[in-house]
């Protein structure tokens, strides 16, 4: 039997297509921490245009504590532009963001002819459409104890270092549970979920810390040539696939020491497994390493952002009278 078996297994190895997957030799995943890249620095040493962008949804009672730092940015000539993208917010986050300073929209009135809006996924991608920067940055609307450098962090190495065109933000995540905080436990999703499936499957990725940080920034013209997976999928979706396009050598990772947010009840982390399952099992198979019929739940995805012509309206119009 065990004869059998492995002959068997060595004749299917030998029918399996190729690993399409980018072999690219050359440096490794660089990592700062965000006190390298204080605002002073990248004011002094920026040449391109920057864009900060928060997705909301019912953030009240954080979205001026996030605001307020990323328009002292601003104004002190760090960032361009600081934009909220709100999901319809019932509890008044939009005019909270207005108040404080930020350009605020309406995410269903963003490329319209995509229909509804398909989660945050959706709000960043079509965000583009309104983000005139050469460099984005987004950043969660739910963080507590924001400061200046969840954007100054993960904008660092893009204004710093021409080599790197995609940087995530990592960070710990304390847990709170009746009353009491433990230093670390949160970010279930991603360590039950998230880095086992990249380890498994994509081991060269085993070494970003949160792959499913809402912190992140990269070149635009990058950013516009990917995908962007809906809801939940967003964030694994653009981690596979920027890597499929520049490779680890264009990647960077970031410190920013603590985050802390509510934590989600048990079925919206279900919803978040099955979303972050779905984008590597569709990644697999578009690779050819999973079987046409093991299906898990593909995500809807919104093209790369340059090919969408209504898309890319607002932003020239925004360039050509600037």
């Amino acid at each position: 039997m065990a004869e059998g078996g492995g002959a068997g297994m060595a004749e299917t190895r030998r029918h399996m297509p190729p690993d399409p997957r980018p072999r690219r030799p050359g440096p490794g995943l660089r990592s700062f921490h965000h006190s390298e890249f204080p605002a002073e620095r990248l004011r002094a040493e920026r040449t391109q245009t920057i864009s900060v962008c928060v997705p909301t949804r019912e953030e009240a009672s954080t979205i001026a504590g996030v605001v307020g730092p990323l328009v002292s940015l601003r104004d002190l000539g760090v960032v361009d532009q600081v934009v909220v993208i709100d999901a319809g917010s019932v509890d008044g986050t939009a005019a909270i963001a207005r108040g404080g300073g930020a350009e605020v929209h309406a995410e269903a009135e963003l490329v319209p002819e995509f229909g509804p809006v398909a989660g945050k996924g959706d709000a960043m991608w079509r965000a583009l459409s309104v983000l005139t920067g050469d460099l984005v940055c987004f950043v969660d609307g739910d963080t507590e104890d924001f400061d200046e450098r969840f954007a100054c962090g993960v904008l660092g190495p893009l204004v710093c270092d021409p080599r790197v065109h995609y940087v995530k933000g990592f960070y710990r995540r304390p847990f709170r549970s009746s009353g009491s905080i433990s230093p670390t436990g949160g970010g279930r999703v991603t360590e039950l979920t998230a880095r086992p499936l990249l380890a498994a499957f994509y081991p060269e990725l085993a070494t970003i810390r949160q792959p499913l940080a809402g912190e992140m920034a990269g070149r635009r013209d990058l950013l516009e040539r990917i995908a962007f997976c809906t809801g939940y999928a967003v964030e694994i979706g653009l981690l596979l696939d920027i890597y499929a396009e520049v490779g680890l050598g264009g990647m960077a990772q970031v410190d920013l020491d603590v985050r802390q947010n509510d934590h989600q009840p048990l079925d919206a982390l279900a919803a978040m497994s099955a979303a972050v399952l779905g984008v590597v099992t569709s990644r697999l198979r578009r690779e050819g390493r999973l079987l046409d019929d093991a299906r898990v739940g593909a995500p809807l995805e919104r093209p790369p952002h340059r090919t969408v012509a209504g898309a890319q309206e607002g932003r020239r119009d925004d360039r050509r009278t600037g």
